[in-house]
């Protein structure tokens, strides 16, 4: 005789639920197990929320990308649950006790949670300020991130599972931010894996009622205004973790000559007219990102100094001009995404950093940056020194910087710290 199990395990997994349909559209909640191998365990009883392929012993049913699975022990005991994967990261933990990921109210509490984080930054105290209100993993959501312009959040999943839970996501929000909420937008796919990201496509998955959203979007930092789109911008459409170093940038511009480069849409330029810098020069290769530099610094308007854009490649410009200035900014995209391309990176950011400082005057100040995860800090200020060494005049490191407060970093998760950055004043 077949039993109702043995029936039950025949029927396939609703995906992203962890739950099957039985007999006569019976919902029953089977969550796929994933056990882990003798001492595998500890990382995640510290806190850590991913779980590598390598530290699994077996997994007790099939489960597909995206779905909800528990995290067991040896002796059977749950130690979280989150999504899984079939790669490198086999399991993204959202909660290392056993609990209902698919109840709203989950969600709720993690978004007010990290709404209570951001309420600590006297900055976005503003229904016109722009900030991260969701770090992945630096707020317990591995996997996700949202970014509030001016009431409209822009969301960015990096897993499947994550992705498959953009309502309760949306619905959340709306619950958590009331009136304040003007939109929320899904820019997924350009993070999501291959396979899957085809089958999707960035759109409004909520928008208040009788509430127009014209983009470019007017957002305002520290006082300093910025136009931002979502849809066509990278990432989710402006480079919010450099919000304190730009902030800090002001304290050294006033009546001074100042270089930006790979300025993106400008923020270090903007930040630097108007705190009264005599010449800004802004230099990026792409001619759409030197389009929005223009505008922004035209937002930003009157300030006494000038401004010219420069649609070049950096290290070719740096190194073909003459020009010197009392202060230097070097934020590059990332030169490495792998450890395979990790010893590339080092030599790029190695000759970028050298022909900056070639160009600074003696005395002058450089903010020098690096989003690798694959270059930790200490390896980047290695190259960095070995920049300073083969210029042969004497250097000082001033600051060590990292990304805003708006990107908090777990303890228990040192991975979420990316962005590395170093202030000098070079002889």
């Amino acid at each position: 005789m077949i039993s109702p199990i043995d029936l039950l395990i025949s029927v396939p997994y609703l995906p992203g639920t962890g739950t099957k349909v039985g007999l006569c559209g019976t919902i029953f909640i089977l969550m796929v197990q994933v056990f882990l191998k003798p001492g595998k365990e500890i990382p995640v009883l510290r806190f850590h929320p991913w779980v590598f392929s390598g530290a699994i012993a077996k997994i007790s049913g099939q489960p597909e990308d995206g779905d909800l699975v528990e995290v067991l022990n040896k002796k059977g005991d749950v130690l979280g649950v989150g999504h899984f994967h079939h790669g490198s990261i086999a399991v993204r933990l959202l909660s290392f006790e056993k609990q209902d990921l698919q109840e709203q109210g989950y969600w709720d509490q993690k978004i007010q949670d990290a709404l209570k984080t951001r309420s600590l930054i006297a900055a976005i105290q503003n229904d016109q300020a722009a900030f991260r209100l969701v770090h992945g993993e630096g707020d317990g959501l591995s996997g996700l991130i949202i970014d509030l312009y001016a009431g409209i959040a822009v969301v960015q999943c990096h897993s499947i599972g994550m992705h498959r839970q953009i309502n309760l996501i949306s619905t959340a929000l709306q619950h958590i931010l009331g009136h304040r909420l003007l939109a929320v937008y899904d820019k997924s796919k350009e993070s999501l894996p291959n396979k899957y990201a085809n089958e999707q496509s960035n759109g409004y998955v909520w928008k208040a009622e009788n509430q127009p959203i014209k983009l470019p979007h007017p957002v305002l930092e520290n006082g300093v205004r910025f136009l931002v789109n979502w849809e066509t911008g990278q990432k989710t459409g402006f480079f919010l973790d450099q919000r304190d170093n730009r902030q800090l940038l002001s304290r050294f511009v006033a009546d001074k000559t100042v270089f930006n480069g790979f300025c993106y849409t400008g923020g270090f330029s903007c930040y630097a007219l108007k705190a009264g810098a005599k010449v800004v020069h802004s230099v990026d290769i792409s001619s759409k990102a030197m389009d929005f530099c223009a505008g922004n610094v035209k937002l930003n308007e009157p300030f006494s100094g000038e401004h010219k854009g420069l649609t070049e490649d950096v290290l070719k410009h740096l190194n073909q001009s003459d020009f010197q200035y009392d202060v230097m900014i070097i934020d590059p995209p990332a030169f490495a995404k792998s450890m395979d391309k990790r010893h590339n990176a080092v030599q790029g950011y190695k000759r970028l950093n050298l022909a900056a400082m070639q160009r600074v005057k003696p005395g002058g100040v450089m903010f020098t940056f690096s989003c690798s995860q694959v270059v930790d800090r200490e390896l980047f200020y290695h190259t960095v020194a070995a920049a300073a060494m083969e210029l042969g005049r004497p250097v000082k490191v001033l600051h060590h910087l990292t990304q805003g407060a708006d990107h908090p970093v777990s303890m228990f998760h040192p991975e979420g710290s990316y962005l590395k950055g170093l202030v000098l004043q070079i002889g």
